[in-house]
């Protein structure tokens, strides 16, 4: 009798709580399901990652154990579904028990709770250690409050794992730099170059195996340069430390025509996979401080978006799930553009954001929040067509992590569980934070009009579109006194433009 270690693809890492005590005669298993590269129609990039990522895992794995079994998407006998491929597993090798680390998904984890049931033998599901936050831990902190503001959340984190803290107090006594961290682009800004990692023989063979059996999905292959391994990711890590993390928090927000990747680590897509373990992410950094390598105002900032951010998400997932993959709260109905598939649109700003997503998987925080996201809350998308969107582009995407931030910060789709006010910016806000306007053939300044910039009258449209709903927020009570202070001509301006720009989408022109 055989104890089966169940290992998902998100789950690439040797400390993993499933594989702790992991005897000789255990067969660890991981297998790749069209299943789960189909359940939404995930970017070419993105299934080259997370295969090769897979293979290497398994390939290293299999070099400290005897019994690993990896089950290729194009074998005779792989079934499609984690189910059935641990079914076919089960019959084959006389399995008595599995163990699996619980799955970030509740899809995945709901499926997996039937396995006990469905193949009649244990199933021990164990905690996902690699967070810093245990789901308990947050329920915990989260009960009986009025808002779960993510800001009070990060303190608590600080003060438990002594992050950049100096006794009771946060080093340099602030919790937060946001004001040091908004910075526009400056020219002189000297960027360096990215880093990246050489590709070989498995990503190769991964590179053709999506290019036949994934070809109508969205996005590039070529060029492919993402770490693959524990080893490359940690390079990775150390690269963004030594070259880029000095001024990550003095330009994070900042946007430049063609340069996708600015000073940011992108090495979320390695956290949320699990080739790097976040503690040690943030403990290296940290290190970099103390070392006068780099400015608090950086290091905090980036510390923050892993400490704090990161476990808050995780937790707001768990805690409103089921049904929040369903929360509409401003009653968006509007149908996806096709322009976020092809990038062919004449606004500057989502002309880069959406061709560097379709090139690279990868659009940085601001991008997606402030351009992508802005236009999809002024314009009233459908949050459904909006959140599978974003989880197919993005390489970092699994739906414990896009939902959230995407029903809740981009959209504010649930209402205020996220953010205090939707996020919601005019064509100034990305004239002052990118050079995308500069060519743009829409003029941030004019705000009626055909040359006018679209996101100037979406935004005071957005506005009175959702007055019901939104008006008594107190975080934007300037927005409707100033609202209030227009003539019924000037909104009926608003409108009607926004109306003609709204038309434009529905027969998919170039707007």
């Amino acid at each position: 009798m055989t104890t089966l270690r169940f290992v998902f693809g998100d789950q690439l890492s040797t400390t993993l709580s499933s594989l702790e005590d992991l005897g000789k005669n255990d067969i660890v298993f991981m297998t790749e399901v069209n299943e789960e590269a189909t359940h939404v129609k995930h970017h070419k990039k993105k299934l080259v990652f997370i295969f090769s990522a897979m293979r290497h895992f398994a390939h290293a794995l299999s070099r400290r154990h005897d019994r690993v079994i990896y089950s290729y998407l194009t074998d005779s006998d792989n079934q499609g579904s984690f189910t059935k491929e641990c079914q076919r597993i089960i019959q084959k090798h006389n399995i008595s028990k599995i163990i699996i680390t619980e799955p970030s998904e509740y899809r995945v984890l709901e499926a997996v709770k039937s396995w006990e049931s469905l193949f009649k033998i244990p199933v021990e599901i164990r905690q996902d250690e690699r967070f810093l936050c245990s789901k308990s831990r947050f329920f915990s902190w989260a009960k009986d409050k009025k808002q779960l503001r993510m800001e009070f959340f990060y303190r608590e984190m600080r003060k438990e794992w002594d992050i950049l803290m100096d006794g009771s107090n946060p080093v340099g006594n602030q919790w937060n730099y946001d004001d040091e961290n908004r910075k526009s682009p400056d020219k002189n800004m000297i960027i360096p170059d990215l880093f990246k990692v050489k590709e070989d023989a498995i990503t190769q063979t991964v590179k053709d195996m999506v290019a036949e059996q994934f070809s109508d999905h969205f996005g590039d292959i070529e060029p492919f340069h993402y770490a693959v391994t524990r080893e490359d990711a940690l390079l990775c890590l150390a690269d963004f430390i030594n070259q880029r993390l000095v001024s990550y928090g003095t330009y994070q927000d900042a946007m430049v025509m063609d340069e996708p990747f600015l000073y940011h680590s992108l090495i979320s897509l390695y956290l949320n996979c699990g080739l790097l373990d976040p503690l040690e992410c943030i403990l290296e950094v940290q290190k970099a401080y103390h070392n006068k390598k780099a400015p608090l105002n950086s290091v905090e900032g980036f510390i923050r978006q892993i400490l704090g951010w990161r476990e808050y998400i995780r937790g707001i997932y768990w805690l409103k799930m089921p049904g929040y993959d369903h929360e509409n709260g401003l009653n968006a109905h509007r149908s996806l553009p096709d322009f976020f598939w092809t990038g062919q649109t004449s606004m500057a700003c989502l002309k880069q954001a959406i061709t560097q997503t379709k090139e690279n998987a990868y659009a940085h925080h601001i991008q997606r929040l402030m351009v992508i996201g802005n236009f999809a809350l002024l314009a009233g998308l459908n949050p459904v067509e909006v959140n599978e969107w974003f989880h197919i582009v993005y390489a970092d995407a699994y739906e414990w992590v896009e939902l959230p931030n995407v029903s809740g910060m981009v959209l504010f789709a649930d209402g205020g569980v996220v953010a205090s006010k939707p996020y919601a910016g005019s064509g100034s806000y990305i004239n002052k934070m990118s050079n995308y306007c500069t060519n743009c053939v829409y003029s941030p300044h004019d705000k009626n009009g055909k040359k006018a910039c679209p996101f100037n009258y979406l935004y005071w449209n957005f506005f009175i579109e959702n007055k019901e709903h939104l008006e008594k927020n107190p975080r934007i009570g300037m927005a409707y006194r100033t609202l209030a202070r227009f003539d019924d001509k000037k909104q009926e301006t608003i409108q009607a433009d926004a109306m003609a720009f709204f038309d434009s989408l529905i027969s998919y022109d170039d707007v």
